[in-house]
């Protein structure tokens, strides 16, 4: 009989096995300040001088390495090699992916247009940079080698310029910087985030850039803005040119400005044609927001919009509808759109391995001490090689006097260790000289070789006296330095891309919809419901709708396109428009205000006006007697803000406010049955909105202001207004008889 099967029995997975590193960790207690210290910050720095910021030379370490690999592998003048080659190469000096490597390369490429002087020369697909949706194709199916330009970076680089330090594996070297003939930092934009700061430097015209480089070194305080008067980008566009915008930023290296797209209008077609936009977008992201417009209802004069960006050149096509202006329709996308968008300039380099926001002047100042010490370290590298020459030359000189006694030397000495000796004893030469005749070939040694090479001792001779004079002036090393600029201005030809275009011509709209103008009049009640009545249904009604318990409290003229003040108990102002709210019908409510303005739940409304144009006072009374006349103006906000705190006076409820138009006189009563009557002109305009006045009617024992209006509508009988008549402020007023205002004593 078979046996039967027994399940086996799962093993239980060791989880306290002591051969495994990281089951037992230690926790070790540590202040977070020391954390910080210890595991941090080593971490930050590293991020923001290793990897995300530019050095004076203008590049970051990965494009240092990129360009520095396709400079060994000969792709300066040999012809283009794929670009995964390139890559895999290039992972010698980068510890990162080749993703990352191809991307640095993509950026750097002429083919996707991110660059104003790109350095690598590419075929194939390398995208767009101002497509998010032309995406470049796979290394393995582009090529590239260095442009031209990237002479001016290599330039006499094994003359020993720059450092050269280990890699990251130290298994070769590489150069601490490269020694760019022109600020380069300056012509290529550069955009880092490191930790707790950040980088974003635009580029600059290579010609402006290297003339007004060369002004500089004659004159540091020259007017930069006279050589390079503004950015440029690869993508083009136009600069709204405001000169105090770019001092700021030529000054400090920061500060921001507008730069819109290009556009041209095609009437046979109908339509409007953006080739150029700003460098800070995208044409997917300029399309849908578009889009998003047109659906909203914002932008209703276009029929259809396509991008029809290719390889070729960036191209989006919008469509109009009939009877449409496209400077109007331009404006309005300008105004809503990133068509128009801003820049915001952080010129932060690395400077010694030190982050340092500079403005331009201050980066062209340490790029020229740079630039002077890198011209100084290669002239000296010639002085030495042409010091060496010439020493050997003369050596070669002695021996023209007496051939054949050198030739005697050499076939009578036995011994080959003893030709150099007697070579320096029969001559009277050094042992580097003699070892230079030694090695000679026996062909080379008569008159007419010798005499050739030695005719060059007197060129070096004045090479090495030029070399030495001009390493001993820092003027002189300037000018070389100038010289190598105007021959890269004239060699590199840039026509600028991005146009100025001057604030007045930008064509100003609004986008806000068309308010249709009408009177109207505005009730507020007790409670804080508002009416917007027209005048037709004011004529047509018979009375008016109102909630239990509520009744009228303000009524005052209005136009459609007017705003209003809603004053709280709050010391709080509202601001809204007039056409925000619907007309009212004599059976309606109308608007409660504590809810459509987005009141606090215990705010309560205490008057409305009409500020119509901000230009006159408004008058406020008080219960405790004061008066505040204040200027509209102080109402007046540039931006669209809803809702003002401490815009009014706090310390005692508002029983009343005016629009002041004119002076005229305002009767004050109080509880204790006394009046006042005064001019408002006694009244000084205050700016602060929320002053508490002046006090008109003096406080006595629990008096307070009841009544606020003419005094001619309080007053009966014959009674006389000049009884009350205040000549100045504060007054106690005069008391009320029955007779005077019956009213009070019913």
């Amino acid at each position: 009989m078979a046996k039967r099967k027994t399940k086996t029995e799962h093993k239980k997975k060791q989880v306290n096995n002591p051969n495994v590193i990281g089951l037992h960790s230690e926790v070790t207690e540590q202040p977070i300040t020391e954390t910080l210290e210890s595991n941090y910050m080593p971490y930050a720095m590293s991020t923001n001088v290793s990897r995300a910021f530019p050095e004076i030379d203008g590049f970051k370490p990965s494009h240092r390495k990129l360009l520095y690999t396709m400079y060994k592998m000969g792709l300066l003048k040999g012809d283009r090699q794929k670009s995964a080659n390139i890559v895999g190469q290039t992972m010698k000096l980068n510890p990162h992916g080749d993703s990352a490597i191809y991307e640095t390369m993509v950026r750097l490429a002429t083919g996707n247009e991110a660059l104003l002087a790109p350095f690598v020369e590419s075929k194939g697909n390398f995208g767009k940079y101002y497509s998010g949706d032309l995406s470049y194709a796979a290394s393995r199916y582009t090529e590239a080698k260095l442009s031209p330009i990237c002479a001016e970076i290599f330039k006499d680089i094994d003359k020993d310029p720059v450092d050269f330090v280990d890699s990251y594996d130290g298994a070769m070297k590489e150069p601490r910087l490269l020694p760019t003939t022109f600020p380069n930092i300056l012509v290529s934009s550069n955009k880092g985030i490191g930790v707790a700061m950040a980088s974003d430097i635009c580029g600059f015209n290579l010609n402006e850039v290297c003339t007004a480089t060369m002004h500089f070194l004659e004159d540091p305080e020259c007017d930069l803005l006279e050589y390079m008067p503004a950015p440029d980008f690869s993508t083009g566009g136009e600069i709204i040119y405001r000169r105090e915008e770019m001092e700021r930023i030529f000054n400090t290296g920061l500060g921001s400005f507008q730069i819109r797209s290009r556009w041209r209008y095609l009437p046979d077609e109908r339509i409007i044609e953006v080739y150029e936009i700003p460098y800070t977008t995208k044409t997917d992201v300029i399309i849908e927001r578009i889009i998003k417009l047109s659906k909203e209802g914002k932008v209703r004069e276009i029929a259809d919009i396509r991008d029809e960006t290719d390889l070729s050149g960036l191209r989006i096509a919008i469509d109009l509808k009939r009877g449409t202006d496209p400077e109007q329709l331009m404006a309005k996308l300008f105004k809503s759109t990133t068509l128009q968008d801003s820049f915001s300039c952080n010129f932060n380099v690395l400077v010694d391995g030190y982050p340092r926001v500079m403005g331009v002047r201050q980066i062209l100042h340490e790029w020229v001490e740079w630039r002077v010490e890198s011209t100084r370290r290669r002239m000296n590298f010639d002085l030495g090689k042409k010091s060496d020459r010439l020493h050997l030359l003369h050596g070669l000189e002695a021996i023209l006097l007496d051939i054949d006694k050198a030739i005697a030397i050499i076939r009578n000495t036995k011994l080959e260790a003893e030709v150099v000796p007697n070579l320096m004893k029969g001559f009277n030469i050094d042992e580097t000289q003699a070892e230079f005749v030694a090695e000679l070939k026996l062909r080379n040694i008569n008159e007419e070789y010798i005499l050739n090479r030695t005719k060059d001792i007197a060129k070096l001779e004045a090479d090495i006296a030029e070399l030495k004079d001009t390493l001993a002036s820092e003027a002189k090393i300037k000018a070389v330095i100038s010289e190598e600029l105007a021959a890269v201005n004239k060699k590199y030809v840039m026509p600028r891309k991005t146009g100025l275009v001057d604030p007045s011509d930008v064509v100003e709209v609004s986008l806000e919809p068309e308010v249709e103008e009408y009177p109207v009049t505005m009730m507020l009640s007790r409670d804080g419901y508002l009416k917007k009545m027209t005048d037709r249904v004011l004529k047509k009604a018979s009375s008016l709708k109102y909630k239990d318990g509520d009744e009228p409290f303000i009524e005052f003229p209005s136009s459609n396109t007017h705003e209003l003040l809603v004053f709280t108990d709050h010391s709080q102002v509202y601001k809204c428009k007039v056409a925000s709210f619907e007309d009212t019908k004599s059976a309606q409510l109308g608007s409660y205000l504590p809810t459509d303005l987005e009141m606090d739940p215990d705010e309560n409304v205490t008057w409305v006006i009409d500020p119509e144009d901000y230009k006159a006072d408004v008058l406020f009374v008080f219960e405790n007697g004061r008066v505040a006349r204040v200027a509209l103006a102080g109402y007046v906000t540039k931006t669209n803000r809803k809702r003002l705190k401490n815009a009014i006076y706090g310390g005692s409820k508002l029983l009343y406010a005016e629009v002041l138009k004119e002076e005229h006189d305002l009767a004050l009563v109080s509880s204790d049955y006394r009046m006042v009557n005064f001019n408002t002109s006694l009244l000084k305009t205050k700016t602060t909105t929320s002053t508490q006045g002046v006090v008109v009617f003096t406080a006595k024992g629990s008096r307070t202001v009841t009544n606020v209006g003419k005094a001619e509508d309080f007053l009966g009988g014959k009674a006389s207004v000049e009884k009350f008549r205040a000549a100045s402020v504060p007054s106690s007023g005069s008391p009320l008889k029955e007779t005077d205002m019956k009213s009070l004593f019913d």
